[in-house]
């Protein structure tokens, strides 16, 4: 191999050699591991090779048998909100925790070992180093079996002479089906507990005897023995007995199990209970007898023991009183009883006593003994020298009484009834609950099961041993169900009531709990009873009805709104309101008046319109509605509402139920009309001047007013009337479209001439106003509250002629027609063709023929040379241009499409009466027509490019990019001039350079 080659084999190997170094391992204590269940057990794990803090962090988790892929968290090192649910309280409460015991090793404690604690666990290192190389967990599985290890010897109180033998056995006995081993020894315990126990004998997991330091001489001479007899049972010998073997003796049992690592783990140890042995000294005459009234107690019995001790003189003892080798009370030789910390509150009730009555005798009583007491009794006497010593000259343990304490039998019987298993909500609930079988005071739960929550319970009410009450959180508002009670009706009867039941959801079961307590143990019993709360709409119901459903006016008439429900209604609070929608109608239903249930009345928004009318009753369960004197005001649309509450509740807050009823129209029909108008068609016909058109009632009730409208319809056929003019019942004048300009209100009055005839007068009249003229009046009557219109009447018809003569006018009658382009000047011709009369006068009106039959008057030139414009919007476009007194031509200014149609002018010849009278018209003429012809503006250039944008636009920046194109061609010429000049003159100073050189040369 070449020196390169070894080179690189070598730094492959250091290379390999650092990674390793490096790479980090976690391992945790090898498994299967088996654990029994409540014992405390410890997991270790390590990690090394890792980089970072000395102290490393760890992570236990547990992967569950049910769910093997799914990570549960346990706890952590370092994040207090690492656990998972199920495992927060046992964190917590250091049931389960981490012991470090080093920076890089720990142990997971679990104190008491449940089944569910079994599965595959994982310890898992936060990653601290700079790159992840090597494990960051182990995983290890737990196996939880159950306890089967059983130690039992039967407690005894043995008094032996001194020197004697002593035999006790132990039966040991386990059921694992894991290979295990067991463990078996013997131990004394002295005085009371303050020192450890001591070690006599033990038969270890190998099968190997060994004596406590105490007792090992002893085991070596033969005089302290432990055999195995039969499979399960262990015997001591003690051989030559001493007073250093007196105290408490019991065996333990421990069982082994071999781990994984070939280590042996004590996974289970039990304890006998203890055999008290008396050592006594030989040549002693004292002796202990203990007696009792009665060893086999119930429960709640009395228990009375007495210690007598039997000395030939008087000495000074101390008794101690002892319940299956533990101390319960201690009696020193002045007399001075001390209980033991557990006794001391019953004593404090008097519960215990213990008493000296003489030297010699000593008793403990239970007053009423349990199930604690029960056991093995003795009294153990210790002979004194004087009082003050603490040394005894000897001591003796009186033989075990076995006193027996039966558990007190106690079977509650719960019957749970309800007096009102079906009610309405507000109905009171009664619940009747009767303990039988109770032997003390019991406590007492009342709990909802309401059916909509399946699993659910809802505290109602609870009353204890001693009589106090307490309501579920639910029930305490008085407002909502009102005050509960739970009362104790005899010595085993208890009754809930609910005074208000709310609504449906207070039905369902309703279960009854007793409890009896006795000495920290009590018995429950449970009974139900179902219940139906219906709710207040069930079977709620309102019908609206009316005898008439039309009245005439100032006649009365009644609502009854009938009330049903399936409970009686008499016995709930009830409010009626009633609505009121006018006809026809304006908005929805108003709030006419509500009824309160404490017969406050609450007038809404249609109040005005029963002023003093709507009287209300109630009867049972139909409440009325009367109105009196009815007006039209009062008709429309009415609905009654009612609503109820629970009984039993104040204040009533929110109806528990209301309903409406349907609705019903009432028509009040107003007094008939018997309005007549003349009815005849006549004709007016006048020569000029003003004209009269009359309008004449023939009859009419008293008090009546009236509102006349004047129509005309124009002399042409298939055209609508046109309205003149109305005077309401006010006398308030209003004009119709085609009379509103100010010059037609001027012509066109109407008065009352007197109480039955009215009167249109037009002045001026002309041919434009020739027509049918008629009136309709309609007849209005005061009823008290407003104007109603009683009917309406037509007239006949009045038709309005003018007869004027018009041989001495003479006009052009043919028709003609113009055509002018819009925006220019059009003139329409108008001339007289025969001379004026001396002292006569003419006037000129021109119209414009539309379509509705009525001509449109645009301009009028009256016989005085006034000028008016009935069309105030032309005034400024319209002259009249006379260039002689015969010509009365119009000319139009700046023509518009809509000048478009047909015009003619009419003459009218005006003379004066004679001196200082009227003028009156003499003769008239009308023109032909002439047809206004309008032309679209012609199109020019400038026309053209103003009506483009884009056009105008590229016209105005043309000249602009042009300057812009011109001024950067100058610019550029103007740096290629200078670039060619300058490239100019370089070439003429080389060339003059060069002549220099060539004249040096020569010279």
């Amino acid at each position: 191999m070449g020196l390169a080659q070894c080179l690189a084999a070598a730094f492959l190997f250091l290379l390999l050699l650092g990674l390793t170094s490096a790479q980090r391992l976690v391992t945790v204590q090898e498994g299967p591991l088996y654990r029994v269940r409540g014992s405390h057990v410890t997991l270790w794990c390590k990690v090394s090779g890792y980089q970072g803090p000395a102290e490393q962090n760890f992570q236990w988790s547990i992967y569950l048998p049910s769910a093997p892929e799914r990570e549960v968290q346990i706890v952590s090192t370092v994040d207090p909100s690492f656990p998972y649910a199920i495992y927060t309280q046992r964190v917590r409460g250091r049931g389960i925790f981490v012991e470090r015991l080093q920076g890089d090793a720990v142990l997971l404690h679990i104190t008491e070992l449940q089944e569910r604690d079994a599965g595959q666990y994982e310890c898992h290192t936060p990653n601290t180093d700079e790159r992840y190389f090597g494990s960051y967990s182990a995983k290890t599985n737990l196996t939880v079996i159950p306890d089967t290890l059983s130690a039992s010897m039967v407690p005894q109180a043995l008094s032996h002479m001194e020197g004697d033998v002593v035999e006790l056995t132990c039966e040991v006995s386990k059921a694992t089906a894991q290979h295990t081993h067991l463990s078996v020894g013997w131990y004394l315990l002295q005085g009371a507990g303050e020192q450890p126990a001591k070690e006599i004998l033990t038969l270890s997991k190998d099968f190997i005897l060994k004596p406590g330091p105490s007792y090992e001489q002893r085991f070596l001479e033969g005089d302290v023995q432990l055999n195995k007899v039969g499979n399960t049972t262990y015997k001591l010998v003690i051989r030559g007995v001493k007073p250093s073997d007196q105290g408490q003796l019991y065996c333990e049992a421990a069982e082994w199990i071999e781990d994984p690592d070939k280590t042996w783990k004590d996974i289970s140890r039990n304890q006998t209970q203890r055999t008290w042995l008396a050592v006594l000294s030989r040549g002693t005459d004292l002796s202990v007898d203990l007696t009792a009234t009665e060893p086999s107690l119930s429960e709640g019995d009395s228990l009375q023991l007495s210690c007598v001790v039997e000395a030939p003189k008087s000495s000074n003892f101390k008794v101690v009183w002892l319940l299956n080798d533990k101390e319960v009370a201690r009696v020193d030789p002045h007399g001075v009883l001390t209980w033991e910390e557990e006794y001391e509150e019953r004593a404090r009730l008097g519960q215990l006593r213990a008493f000296k009555p003489s030297n010699t005798v000593y008793v403990l009583t239970i007053s009423e003994v349990g199930l604690e007491d029960k056991g093995t009794y003795q009294c153990s006497v210790s002979e004194m020298k004087t009082p003050g010593d603490l040394q005894s000259i000897q001591t003796i343990v009186s033989s075990g009484i076995q006193v027996d304490v039966k558990p007190a039998e106690i079977h509650l019987r719960l019957s749970v009834s309800s007096s009102t298993p079906r009610v309405t909500a507000g109905d009171p609930l009664i619940l009747h609950c009767e303990v039988q079988g109770a032997t003390g005071p019991v406590s007492l739960h009342w709990w909802h099961l309401p059916p909509q929550q399946p699993g659910h319970r809802e505290l109602v009410a609870a009353m204890e041993q001693d009589g106090t009450l307490s309501l579920g959180s639910a029930y305490r508002d008085e407002g909502a169900r009102g005050s509960l009670r739970l009362q104790k009706e005899s010595s085993g009867t208890f009754t809930l009531v609910i005074p208000s039941t709310l609504d449906e959801d207070d039905g369902g079961q309703y279960r009854c709990e007793a409890t009896q307590w006795s000495r920290g143990r009590n018995w429950t019993g449970k009974g139900e009873a179902a219940v139906t709360v219906s709710s207040m709409g069930l079977g709620l119901h309102a019908t609206l009805r009316s005898r008439v459903a039309t009245v005439t006016y100032g006649q009365s008439f009644e609502l009854f709104c009938q009330v049903a429900a399936s409970y009686t209604l008499e016995e709930v609070p009830v409010s009626v309101r009633w609505r009121f929608q006018p006809s026809p109608p304006t908005s929805p239903l108003d709030k006419l008046v509500q009824v309160l249930p404490n017969g406050t009345v609450l007038w809404g928004a249609a109040q005005p319109r029963f002023q003093g009318k709507a009287q209300l009753a109630k009867t049972d369960t139909s409440f009325s509605l009367h109105v009196h004197s009815a007006l039209p005001a009062n008709e429309g649309t009415y609905q009654c509402e009612v609503e109820v509450w629970r009984r039993n509740v104040l204040p009533l807050g929110q109806p528990a139920a209301s309903t409406s009823s349907n609705a019903v129209g009432i028509k009040v029909v107003l007094p008939e009309s018997k309005l007549q108008v003349a009815m005849k068609d006549s004709s007016v016909e006048i020569a000029s001047g003003n004209a009269a058109i009359q309008c004449r009632i023939v009859f009419a009730q008293e008090n009546s007013q009236f509102a006349v409208t004047w129509y005309l319809l124009p002399p042409l056929a298939d055209t609508k009337p046109l309205q003149i003019l109305t005077y309401n019942y006010s006398s308030v004048p209003q004009y119709g479209s085609e009379f509103s300009s100010p010059a037609q209100k001027s012509r066109f009055q109407s008065q009352r001439v007197s109480s039955s005839l009215f009167q249109l007068q037009i002045l001026s009249a002309n041919l434009g106003d020739q027509g049918s003229y008629y009136c309709v009046v309609e007849e209005w009557l005061w009823l008290v509250d407003g104007w109603y219109k009683l009917g309406e009447r037509t007239s006949g018809r009045t038709t309005l002629k003018l007869k004027l003569s018009e041989r001495e006018l003479q006009m052009e009658k043919t028709n003609d027609s113009i055509s002018v382009r819009v925006g220019e000047e059009a003139t329409l011709p108008c001339r007289l063709q025969n001379a004026l009369l001396p002292r006569s006068r003419l006037s000129a009106t021109w119209f414009q023929v539309k379509g509705s039959g009525r001509d449109s008057a645009l301009l009028s030139l009256q016989h005085d040379g006034t000028v008016q414009y009935p069309e105030g919007r032309l005034a400024a476009r319209l002259f009249l241009r006379r260039p002689s007194a015969r010509d009365f031509s119009l000319t139009l200014s700046s023509v518009e499409r809509g000048d478009a149609g047909a015009y003619y002018c009419q003459l009218q010849q005006w003379q004066q009466q004679g001196e200082g009278k009227d003028w009156a018209v003499q003769a008239l003429a009308r023109s032909g027509h002439t047809q206004l012809i309008t032309i679209p503006p012609e199109s020019t250039v400038l026309s053209r490019i103003c009506s483009s944008p884009p056009l105008l636009n590229f016209i105005l920046y043309l000249p602009l990019v042009l300057i812009l194109l011109l001024t950067l061609a100058v610019f550029c010429w103007y740096c290629k001039f200078r670039k060619s000049k300058k490239s100019n003159i370089a070439g003429w100073m080389m060339e003059l350079e060069g002549n220099e050189e060539a004249k040096k040369t020569g010279l």
